[in-house]
Parts: C-alpha cells; sequence; structure tokens
C-alpha cells in the first residue's frame, strides 16, 4: 500500500491517502508565526497497524523541518513518535522536551 500525505492548510492539517484517494487519516496542527503545535493524530481504523500515523508525523516534522519552525507536539503519538526519532529532536520546543 502507498500512503501519501499532504499538507491542507486551510484545514490546518496533513492529510494521508491510499492510491485510491481514500483518506487514511489526518494529523492537526495550530500554527503561530514559527510554532507550529501538533494536536490530534487520528488514523481511520481500516488503515490502523500500516504505517499512517508514522508516514503523517514524519511528513508534518520533515514540512516544519524544510520551514525553519518550531514545533510542540501536544499529539501524545506524535510525541511518543518524536521519542523514537532523536534525529527531529532539535525542532522541539525546549520547554516541551523531555528530560532524559
Amino acid at each position: 500500500m502507498t500512503i501519501t500525505v499532504t499538507e491542507v492548510p486551510e484545514r490546518e492539517r496533513f492529510e494521508a491517502r491510499d492510491e485510491a484517494g481514500e483518506l487514511a487519516g489526518v494529523l492537526t496542527y495550530q500554527l503561530t508565526g514559527g510554532i507550529i503545535a501538533y494536536t490530534h493524530t487520528k488514523v481511520d481504523p481500516g488503515f490502523e497497524g500500516q504505517g499512517v500515523g508514522s508516514a503523517l508525523a514524519r511528513a508534518a516534522m520533515d514540512d516544519a523541518r524544510g520551514k525553519n519552525r518550531t514545533v510542540v507536539p501536544l499529539c501524545p503519538f506524535v510525541s511518543g513518535w518524536v521519542d523514537k526519532h532523536p534525529e527531529y529532536e532539535k525542532l522541539v520546543a525546549r520547554s516541551t522536551r523531555k528530560v532524559k
């Protein structure tokens, strides 16, 4: 299965769609200047366990990196995903980083 993630800024979210165009999941955000807060990730039950959430998180974090934004991962899924992908840690706002 091929998942394509695109940003839909007018809806403040990233959308993951399969090759048929079916919506597989969304990651919502709130943008204020150069700070982006990822607020919620939802994957359609029919697509769970197929990497859709990870594809959304990676696309959103890559987008933030490309636009030089600071990330506030309010969504527990995104926060946990960043914990597993330390290469994105520098994008996260200092006050939201976990103490190790």
